[in-house]
């Protein structure tokens, strides 16, 4: 992966931006940086070098950790530099999923269109599969060179804040405390803060941390990926009740079977819609400052708020 003409400093001259070459092309990158920072399936024990590749490359979109390269590029940085972040940003998330569809949690039997980590390898590796992708993600959060304003200790406490008792973990708790029950929308939106959007969140922060950003411009993509990770979880409730289990990849209709608190089940499909729009608009606007080089991390909010899986 060469360091050379990796920057997006301006959508095309009509305005828009070639969204789907640019996921593909930094989804290959990611999947690279993956295989290089794992150790190789075969590796002994290979059960569970087998269980992390396997939920690793189970077709996700990468949305995470293209944001981080995404927000590199918008602070001026060079995305390349970003990339160990990202792919630890990448392996918090998937250690989330194989962890959240054990039996335990949210019991499910699909994750990006094929058998969940403990449906192919049983519960007891799944648990360790996740339990080693969130261990080597901070392995490789460590690989990263570190810059002035954000030496290693900060990238590695931005890590550790974001997957921790108070963020992510806290809302997985807060999910699962809420089912079955009736909560206000202020409670809702703190699962969505952190189950969703702290990590979310962490991605874009941590890509300008690799451009060496200003306090400025990490308060602005801190608001970007606050604002861009709540409409996520907005549109995935609205999802799971419009969509098929063929097209969303994972179990449809999981949340209302479970009578988990969503945005459709408190407020209605309309007005989830509206929210997710008005969450979106405020993304856009946090990235005024960027100007033309936001082009990217624009255009990933834009199709955030539009996905039909």
């Amino acid at each position: 992966m060469s360091a050379q003409c990796v920057r997006v400093e301006s959508s095309s001259s009509d305005g828009s931006f070639p969204l789907q070459d640019y996921l593909k092309e930094r989804s290959r990158w990611i999947d690279r940086g993956l295989r290089k920072f794992l150790p190789p399936p075969g590796t002994r024990p290979a059960t569970i070098h087998r269980a992390m590749h396997y939920s690793l490359f189970a077709g996700g979109k990468r949305i995470r950790p293209i944001l981080c390269l995404a927000a590199a590029e918008a602070c001026g940085g060079n995305p390349v530099e970003a990339l160990p972040l990202a792919c630890a940003i990448e392996c918090i998330h998937t250690y989330s999923l194989v962890h959240d569809d054990l039996p335990a949690m949210d019991n499910d039997d699909f994750r990006r269109g094929r058998p969940t980590c403990h449906k192919v390898f049983g519960e007891g590796i799944a648990v360790l599969a996740g339990d080693a992708l969130l261990t080597v993600a901070f392995e490789i959060a460590a690989q990263s060179r570190g810059w002035p304003r954000y030496p290693h200790r900060q990238l590695i406490l931005e890590l550790a804040r974001a997957a921790g008792s108070r963020q992510l973990i806290a809302g997985q708790v807060a999910d699962l405390e809420s089912e079955g029950r009736s909560i206000p929308l202020r409670d809702l939106r703190f699962i969505h803060e952190r189950k969703t959007s702290a990590l979310l969140c962490c991605a874009v922060r941590l890509g300008g941390m690799s451009a060496n950003c200003t306090p400025k411009q990490l308060d602005a993509l801190t608001r970007f990926g606050t604002h861009v990770g709540l409409a996520f979880q907005v549109i995935d409730d609205i999802l799971d009740i419009t969509q098929t289990t063929e097209k969303l990849g994972k179990t449809a209709g999981k949340d209302l079977k479970a009578r988990k608190a969503t945005y459709p089940a408190l407020v209605g499909l309309e007005r989830s819609r509206q929210i997710a729009e008005q969450l979106t608009r405020k993304a856009f606007a946090a990235l005024e400052p960027f100007g033309r080089r936001a082009a990217a991390l624009h255009a990933l909010a834009e199709y955030l708020l539009r996905r039909d899986r």
